[in-house]
C-alpha cells in the first residue's frame, strides 16, 4: 500500500490538463517498456474533464492507441448508449475521436445486454473478462492496470462504493452490482476495494468546493467504510488531484505547494 501524495493545481481546468498530460507520459514509459498498456477510467465531471483535456492535448498522438486496453472502475446499469452512462460520455469526450482497438475497450454491461436487468450476472461476467485478461505476472483475478483513476464524490465515495454499503466491505469479489445506491440511477455496477488496490498507480480527481470535505476527511485518516476514497491505494502510487478549491479543508501540514 502506498501512501497518498499530494498536487494542487489553481483551478479544475489546469487540474484536468495536467492530469491528461500526466497520462499520456504514463501510458507512453508502459507501451515503451511492455508494448501495451491498461487504464481504469471514471466518469463524473472531473473523469470526463480529464478525457476532453486529452482529446485536445497536442501531445495525445504520442499514444499508441490501438495498444492501450480501457476499463472502467464502475458503470451506470442503463441500456446501451443511454447519455448517463460512463461509456457514452467517454466515448462523447474523446474515444470517438481516437484510433482505439474495439477489442481492447471493456465496457461494463447495459441493462439492455445478454444478462437483462440481473446487475449480479453483469458484475459476474465483468469479473469474468478482467480474469481471462489478467496474466501469470498478475497478483490475483485482474490485470495489473497501470492507471486506475477515480473521482471522489461528496460523501467520499469513490466509483460506485458508497459509505456503509454492501459494496465496500466486499474483500473477495473484483466485481459486484450495486442496488440502492444514493446517487441516481441506484442499480450500478463497480469494481471492489481489492480490485481497486491491483492497480499500480491509483488517482484520485477532485475538484470543486463540493468535494473539499470528502477530501479532507479522506486524507486525515477515516476508515474506508465510513470514507471509501480512504481505501482507495496503488500499489506503488498513491495520488490525489486536486484543485485549490477541493483542497481548501485539507491540514496545512497535507497541503502540498500549488502546481504550475
Amino acid at each position: 500500500m502506498s501512501a497518498p501524495q499530494l498536487v494542487v493545481h489553481h483551478d479544475k481546468d489546469l487540474m484536468a490538463q495536467a492530469a491528461a498530460a500526466r497520462l499520456i507520459t504514463k501510458v507512453v514509459d508502459a507501451q515503451a517498456s511492455r508494448g501495451h498498456a491498461s487504464v481504469v477510467l471514471t466518469g463524473g465531471r472531473n473523469g470526463n474533464g480529464l478525457l476532453a483535456a486529452l482529446a485536445a492535448a497536442p501531445a495525445r498522438d504520442a499514444v499508441d492507441w490501438g495498444r492501450l486496453d480501457l476499463w472502467w472502475g464502475d458503470e451506470r446499469f442503463l441500456p446501451e448508449g443511454d447519455p448517463e452512462r460512463n461509456i457514452t460520455q467517454a466515448r462523447e469526450a474523446l474515444l470517438d475521436s481516437v484510433p482505439l482497438d474495439p477489442e481492447r475497450v471493456h465496457a461494463m454491461p447495459a441493462s439492455d445486454g445478454p444478462y437483462g436487468t440481473d446487475v449480479e450476472a453483469a458484475a459476474a461476467a465483468y469479473a469474468e473478462d478482467l480474469a481471462r485478461a489478467a496474466g501469470p505476472e498478475n497478483h490475483g483475478a485482474v490485470p495489473t492496470f497501470d492507471v486506475l483513476m477515480l473521482g471522489v464524490g461528496p460523501d467520499t465515495h469513490v466509483a460506485s462504493l458508497f459509505p456503509e454499503l454492501p459494496a465496500v466491505r466486499e474483500t473477495e469479489r473484483t466485481v459486484v452490482g450495486v442496488r440502492g445506491a444514493p446517487k441516481p440511477p441506484p442499480t450500478r455496477v463497480t469494481l471492489t476495494l481489492p480490485a481497486i488496490r491491483s492497480a499500480r498507480e491509483v488517482w484520485l480527481l477532485a475538484a470543486g468546493e463540493d468535494k473539499a470535505r470528502a477530501a479532507a476527511i479522506a486524507l486525515s485518516g477515516a476508515g474506508e467504510i465510513q470514507a471509501p476514497a480512504a481505501g482507495a491505494h496503488g500499489r506503488s502510487r498513491t495520488l490525489w488531484l486536486l484543485d485549490a478549491a477541493a483542497a481548501s479543508q485539507l491540514p496545512r501540514t497535507l497541503y502540498p505547494p500549488a502546481s504550475p
